[in-house]
C-alpha cells in the first residue's frame, strides 16, 4: 500500500509564492522616485536593489534550510539567541512593523492608481481615504475565510504577472527614445550622479523585493526543502529583478523623465496614457490595482499569523493570540488599525523609506544570526560578512539621504523607531520577569 505525499508545493509553486509576494506594486511606487534621484540610471539602480536582495536572501536560505521553521524571520532569530528575550522581542516588533509599513505602501499605491483618472486624484484626503478603505476590505476578506482569500490571491497573482509582461512589452515597443539618445542621456546622468546616489536608490527600493521569505513560511507543505528553498528563493529574486529592470527600462524609454518625476505616485499610468491613450492608462491602472491588491491580501494573511505567534510567546499583547476557526482575528484587526494610522500620518515616500529601512535592518539581523552559527548552516564567512556590510551600508545611506533632503521626515522615522524600541524592550522585560517567577 503506497502512502500519498501530502506535501504539494514543488519548485514552481514556491517560485510563484515568492514572486507573488515581491511583485506587489513596488515597481509602480519606486519608479518615479528613482528617476527623480538618478534619471535614466533608474533601471540599473533598481536592478542593483535586486543584488542587495540576493545578499539578504543568502542568510534566509541558509537559516531556512537549517531550522526548517515556518516562523521564518522571527523564529530564526529567536532560536539563534534562545536565551535572549530582548533579541526575540526586537526582531518580532521590527518584522511585524515592517510588514505593516508594506501594507500601508501597497494601499497608498493602490489608491494613487485607482483614482488617477479622476479630478480629485491629487486630493490627499481622498487618496488616504481610499488607501484606508482597501486595507479594511482585505482585512474583512482575511477575517471571512482562508479558502476565499486563497482563491482570490491565486487569481490576482497570475493575472498581474501577465499584465506586467504586456505593459513592459508595450512600453518598449512604443518607446519614443531611440537607443542612441538613451545612451547619450545615460552617460550624462552617470556623469552627473555619483555612485552614492545609485546605491541610495538601490537601498530605497529594497522594500520592492520584500516577500521572498514567504517561501520559508510554507516549509511544512513543500517537497525537499533542502533543495527547493534555495532554488525557489534565488530564482524568484533574479526573476523579479529582471521584471523590474524591463519595466523601468521601458518606462524611461517611453515616458519623458519630467513626467515620471512629476507624477511619482502614478507615473506609469500618466505616461502610458500619453503613448497608448486611455487603453494604455487603463491597462497600467488595472495592473497596479491587481498587484497591490494581491500584495495587501497576501501580506496581511502571512504577517497576521506571525503576529499571533509572537504574541503567543509573550512579546506582543496576549489578546492578539485569539483565533476564530484558526483565523487570528485580533491580529488582523490590529494590523489594519496600525496600517491605517501610518497612512494618516505619512506620505508615499515616507512609508517607502521607512519600509526599506525596516527590512534592511531585519535582513541585517538575519545576516548577523547566520554569521553566529555559520558553521552549522555551512555558510561562507566571506559572503556573510559582505552581506552584513552591504545591508548596514544600505540602511545608513537611506538615513543620510533623508538627513540631506528631508530632515523633518527623518525625525519622524527616528520617532517611530524609538517607539518600536520602547515597546520591544518593555515586552522583553515583562517576559524576563515572568520567566524568573
Amino acid at each position: 500500500m503506497s502512502v500519498s505525499n501530502t506535501k504539494s508545493l514543488g519548485f514552481k509553486e514556491l517560485v510563484a509564492i515568492a514572486v507573488g509576494g515581491m511583485v506587489g506594486g513596488g515597481i509602480f511606487t519606486i519608479l518615479g522616485i528613482s528617476v527623480s534621484i538618478v534619471g535614466f540610471l533608474a533601471p540599473f539602480a533598481i536592478a542593483l536593489g535586486g543584488l542587495i536582495a540576493l545578499f539578504a536572501a543568502y542568510s534566509y536560505v541558509k537559516l531556512g534550510v537549517y531550522y526548517k521553521d515556518e516562523g521564518a524571520t522571527y523564529a530564526f532569530f529567536k532560536r539563534t539567541y534562545p536565551e535572549s528575550h530582548i533579541a526575540a522581542s526586537f526582531i518580532g516588533w521590527y518584522t511585524i512593523f515592517g510588514y505593516i509599513s508594506t501594507l500601508a505602501l501597497y494601499a497608498y499605491t493602490f489608491s494613487s492608481y485607482s483614482i488617477s483618472g479622476f479630478a480629485f486624484a491629487n486630493d490627499e484626503i481622498v487618496r488616504k481615504s481610499v488607501a484606508i478603505g482597501i486595507i479594511w476590505i482585505f482585512a474583512c476578506i482575511n477575517l471571512w475565510s482562508v479558502k476565499g482569500m486563497g482563491e482570490i490571491e491565486d487569481l490576482m497573482v497570475y493575472s498581474k504577472l501577465l499584465i506586467l509582461f504586456v505593459i513592459s512589452s508595450a512600453l518598449i515597443y512604443f518607446g519614443k527614445t531611440d537607443m542612441h539618445t538613451f545612451m547619450h542621456t545615460l552617460s550624462q546622468d552617470f556623469a552627473q550622479s555619483n555612485t552614492m546616489n545609485i546605491v541610495i536608490v538601490a537601498s530605497v527600493t529594497f522594500v520592492a523585493y520584500e516577500g521572498f521569505q514567504l517561501v520559508i513560511n510554507a516549509v511544512n507543505e513543500m517537497d525537499e526543502p533542502e533543495k527547493n528553498i534555495p532554488r525557489a528563493i534565488y530564482t524568484a529574486v533574479i526573476l523579479v529583478a529582471f521584471i523590474y529592470f524591463i519595466i523601468a527600462m521601458g518606462s524611461v524609454l517611453a515616458i519623458p523623465a519630467e513626467d515620471l518625476i512629476k507624477n511619482k505616485e502614478y507615473a506609469l499610468a500618466s505616461g502610458a496614457q500619453d503613448i497608448m491613450g486611455s487603453l494604455g492608462r487603463n491597462l497600467v491602472i488595472f495592473g497596479a490595482v491587481l498587484a497591490t491588491s494581491s500584495a495587501i491580501s497576501g501580506t496581511m494573511f502571512g504577517s497576521s499569523r506571525q503576529m499571533a505567534r509572537i504574541a503567543d510567546d509573550g512579546y506582543l499583547p496576549s489578546s492578539l493570540t485569539k483565533r476564530k476557526k484558526h483565523i487570528p482575528t485580533y491580529a488582523i484587526i490590529a494590523m489594519a488599525l496600525t496600517a491605517t494610522a501610518l497612512i494618516l500620518v505619512g506620505g508615499l515616500q515616507l512609508i517607502l523609506e521607512f519600509g526599506s529601512i525596516t527590512f534592511l535592518l531585519v535582513s541585517l539581523l538575519m545576516a548577523m544570526a547566520n554569521f553566529k552559527i555559520r558553521h552549522l548552516t555551512n555558510s561562507s564567512t566571506t559572503f556573510t560578512v559582505i552581506a552584513i556590510m552591504g545591508l548596514f551600508m544600505g540602511a545608513i545611506l537611506i538615513l543620510i539621504y533623508e538627513y540631506q533632503t528631508k530632515p523633518e521626515q527623518l525625525l519622524f522615522i527616528v520617532v517611530l523607531y524609538v517607539l518600536l524600541t520602547i515597546g520591544a524592550w518593555s515586552y522583553a522585560k515583562i517576559k524576563s520577569k515572568l520567566s524568573l517567577n
